[in-house]
């Protein structure tokens, strides 16, 4: 209106506001569905009251339904929370050696420092595989193989997924055959010299003599 008059913006204003207070006009403002909010402009040829003034309010505006956020259906994995293997007999030598495998892995590698309260939690682990047959180097060389390029943040958590997950099968071995026991002593009834033999009789050298008599 300002552009189409030349009475000014303040004037038009105040006109505005004038007319709006003796009820020949009225201004609500409204949200479009675009969000975007404008001001409605009535006018009346007779002035209304207040109450007609008042009782026309501008629609309220339309909520947008807020999206229900569920659960993702695959979590994100965590890490692996199985137990230590634990030994089945208590072995105090074998749990010394195996305190010796893991104090001694940072000689392999500097990233695999642990701490002396780690070295007592993860030592009945590795006895486990002391039990089953590994020797302690190979202990060392299976536990510090292949470690990530990235490096290890925990030492003590990276081994304990490993000897858990790598833990290798039990060992037993096959028992020795049974080495067969020598025939017992006996006295030659001919000679009376002792020879081995599963029951009494002649020896070998008295047994010819017998069967040509």
């Amino acid at each position: 209106m300002a552009a189409k008059f030349p009475e000014g913006e303040t004037r038009i204003a105040s006109a505005l506001r004038e007319l709006e207070k003796h009820g020949y006009l009225s201004r609500t403002k409204e949200r479009l569905p675009s969000g975007q909010i404008v001001t409605r402009t009535i006018s009346y040829n007779k002035p209304q009251t207040r109450t007609a003034r008042t009782a026309h309010v501008a629609p309220a505006a339309r909520r947008e339904p807020v999206p229900d956020l569920k659960e993702p259906e695959h979590p994100a994995p965590t890490a692996p929370t199985g137990r230590l293997p634990l030994p089945d007999t208590p072995d105090l030598p074998a749990h010394r050696t195996a305190r010796n495998v893991l104090a001694g892995l940072r000689t392999r590698d500097p990233r695999l420092h642990l701490a002396e309260r780690d070295v007592r939690r993860l030592a009945p682990a590795v006895a486990v595989w002391l039990e089953r047959g590994m020797a302690p180097d190979d202990v060392q060389r299976t536990l510090s193989a292949g470690l990530p390029p990235e490096g290890v943040r925990h030492p003590a958590g990276f081994l304990a997924h490993r000897l858990t997950a790598l833990l290798p099968s039990p060992f037993e071995p096959e028992p020795e055959a049974a080495t067969a026991r020598p025939a017992p002593l006996q006295n030659c009834d001919g000679c009376d010299r002792a020879f081995r033999s599963p029951r009494p009789g002649r020896c070998r050298d008295c047994r010819p003599a017998c069967v040509a008599a």
